[in-house]
């Protein structure tokens, strides 16, 4: 048996109460970051425009541009957070355009880049990249703070290996075009003009970004991202009616590191919301003067200077409401390429069937769909968060594989495939209490239900920490890329991913090559037995492999959990079991059925008519799970079922030969 139960590890004895979902979710546009981009341009035009003409003194046309880059860095960094829509490419096109603003000598990916570095090191030494400041002397602050973005051209420099190359030249190409540009004024006497209109601006407003949202949320906290999230950066309370639009909601800083997705102006209704969570995990909190508080403090403060909201409960998914896997027709919402042979198909659920189609995080689907005037079934596994309400599935192309090329090729929205409802146990339970580390290792298309994993770990236990190990041929192969890239911006102090690249000459030396347990190992710098959970899905050698290694250096078999899209069909002879009487109870009704020699359960019951729920016919997927309530079988292989599981009673109908004379099995339970 190699699916197994789960290792729970208790919570931290300080966490009473779990840090629910903030409660903000990314807009489809968010209108506030519309505003202010929209004002900060405007402002921008015009100071040009009176520094060009003189009708305002130079001092005044300084101070009002500096304030519109100051305001264009909210933009940017949102955008570097992909929190202005849940669309990327508007993200990215906001950020592109702030960028040129904020610092000319760096490309928007490049800073979302270091930025998420900083997020993910935070207070670490020279692995966080604003330490350059957060970190520094008080007599060298005058000079470091308008320099704040020098030591981030360092950062990138020694991690061009790590970098797509297209980032790099859009780097390289907008330093060349800002020295260019200053040689080119230099040299026809327009260089005061320059500075008056751009460069003296943007210094000043870089001096004021690098003291309002480095050094104040992180000066003389020595804890780092990873030893303590509540404690690398700080709230500054107090005067809030005048510091919270001046500093564009970064007093309440500590809030945005822990949901860096959240839009900025929502800082302080996600604070409200966690208020109690936040102060027992001892969050580092200060005065506009900078007093610390602790909890009873704050608390004090407080009574003093109003009431927050209180906490919210935790969202917990539930399963399906299905006794059985139950087949229904299911419209497809939309086709979205994923790479060049592969989709994700999302599904459009109707209102009544919802409860039905509830799933936990790691389970799938299966297929149903007549081609070529047969019947052809398939199981792929859910890729979406099991609390977000959206279901869908990843497909990639085989070769040969009748359904995989219709979905690429075919499939479009408004088509109706028959779905059968969420069967599987690869994913564990999740306690938003626990405080566990998870690895995954996943390769080309195994990353589908990985993915979803992470998704809802990541929301609901809100202290875990997830390592994706994911292995691919090369970048274009890579499924979910984008996916995967938001959500390691939006987790980056709890989620590591590691590319493991087959085909790219130019990946880092240290993630080039397959996947193995010696690779593992040396990235991850840990003991491997004291990862809580791990998780392995994809070929069928790379997770026995892996599954192997993982048992010969002492990890629990409990804490192991593997997923393989398909078994292997066994020939049992006819002699090696008995013939047998079967009764199935499958939705409220009894069949009783004789069972011949060398039949499985499955077998019986298709024989007769009975429509059995089933997918793989090799033990992998579980969708013929049932209960057996009488008698005894004989299960030639398991790939799908857990420990607690069989212990129950449960089996797989596909592989179970009887061995009494006399057997019941109830689908429904």
């Amino acid at each position: 048996m190699v699916t197994t139960t789960q290792h729970t590890q208790p919570a931290a004895a300080a966490s009473q109460h779990a840090l629910p979902d903030p409660g903000e979710q990314v807009p489809t546009l968010s209108w506030p970051i519309v505003g202010i981009f929209s004002f900060a341009l405007a402002l921008f035009g015009t100071s040009t425009w009176a520094a060009l003409t003189g009708a305002v003194p130079a001092v005044a046309t300084i101070a009002a541009s500096a304030a519109a880059i100051f305001v264009l860095f909210t933009v940017l960094h949102d955008a570097s957070h992909y929190s202005i829509s849940s669309h990327r490419w508007v993200n990215v096109a906001f950020g592109r355009v702030a960028m040129f603003f904020v610092s000319s000598l760096i490309s928007f990916r490049s800073f979302a880049f270091i930025h998420i570095e900083h997020h993910r090191n935070t207070n670490d030494g020279e692995s966080d990249p604003d330490h350059f400041v957060s970190a520094a002397p008080w007599w060298q602050l005058p000079i470091r703070f308008p320099a704040m973005d020098l030591p981030y051209i360092s950062f990138l420099v020694h991690n061009l290996r790590r970098r797509p190359r297209a980032e790099i030249l859009e780097t390289a190409a907008l330093m060349t075009f800002a020295v260019t540009m200053i040689v080119w004024a230099a040299f026809t006497g327009h260089l005061w003009t320059l500075a008056l209109i751009y460069l003296i601006p943007e210094r000043v407003a870089m001096f004021v970004l690098a003291w309002w949202f480095d050094w104040l949320p992180h000066h003389d906290l020595e804890d780092t991202q990873r030893e303590n999230r509540y404690r690398a950066t700080r709230n500054r309370v107090g005067s809030e009616w005048i510091l919270t639009p001046l500093l564009l909601s970064q007093n309440y800083h500590l809030v945005h590191h822990l949901h860096p997705s959240i839009p900025f102006y929502r800082y302080v209704a996600a604070w409200r919301r966690n208020e109690a969570a936040y102060l027992e995990r001892g969050s580092a909190i200060s005065t506009v003067f900078g007093q610390q508080l602790d909890a009873t403090q704050y608390h004090e403060w407080k009574r003093l200077n109003g009431k927050l909201a209180a906490l919210l409960p935790v969202r917990i998914p539930r399963s399906s409401a299905a006794r059985h896997a139950s087949t229904h027709p299911i419209p497809v919402k939309s086709v979205e390429p994923l790479t060049p042979d592969s989709v994700k198909v999302t599904f459009d659920v109707p209102d009544h069937l919802s409860d039905q189609f509830q799933f936990q995080a790691g389970q799938h689907l299966t297929v149903r769909h007549r081609m070529g005037g047969k019947e052809v079934r398939r199981n792929y596994s859910i890729c979406t968060s099991a609390t977000s309400g959206e279901l869908a599935i990843g497909v990639r192309r085989i070769a040969g594989g009748m359904f995989s090329s219709f979905a690429v090729e075919t499939l479009r929205a408004g088509d109706v495939l028959e779905l059968m409802t969420p069967t599987g146990s690869f994913g564990g339970p999740l306690d938003p209490l626990a405080r566990r580390d998870y690895v995954a290792v996943a390769a080309g298309s195994g990353i589908t239900p990985i993915l979803s994993i992470v998704r809802t770990t990541m929301e609901i236990e809100t202290e875990s920490r997830f390592t994706l190990f994911y292995g691919n041929r090369t970048a274009e192969s890579t499924m979910f890329a984008t996916e995967l890239d938001e959500l390691e911006t939006r987790y980056a102090d709890r989620l590591r991913i590691c590319h493991v690249r087959s085909a790219e000459p130019h990946h880092p030396a240290s993630l080039r090559g397959r996947i193995d347990s010696a690779m593992v190992r040396r990235l991850l710098a840990d003991d491997l037995a004291s990862i809580d959970r791990w998780y392995l899905c994809g070929p069928s050698d790379l997770v026995t492999t892996m599954c192997d290694d993982l048992a010969s250096v002492g990890v629990p078999s409990e804490r192991i959990h593997l997923e393989l899209f398909r078994g292997t069909k066994q020939s049992a002879h006819a002699d090696d079991f008995r013939k047998s009487e079967v009764t199935i109870t499958l939705s409220g009704a009894e069949h009783t059925v004789e069972l011949a020699a060398g039949e499985t359960v499955l077998e019986s019951a298709l024989k007769n008519n009975i429509d059995a729920p089933y997918a793989c016919l090799g033990g992998a997927c579980g969708t013929c799970k049932a209960r057996i309530t009488t008698g005894a079988v004989s299960m030639e292989q398991n790939f799908a079922l857990n420990t607690a599981e069989l212990e129950a009673g449960f089996i797989l109908t596909c592989q179970s030969h009887p061995t009494t004379q006399a057997v019941a099995v109830d689908y429904d339970s």
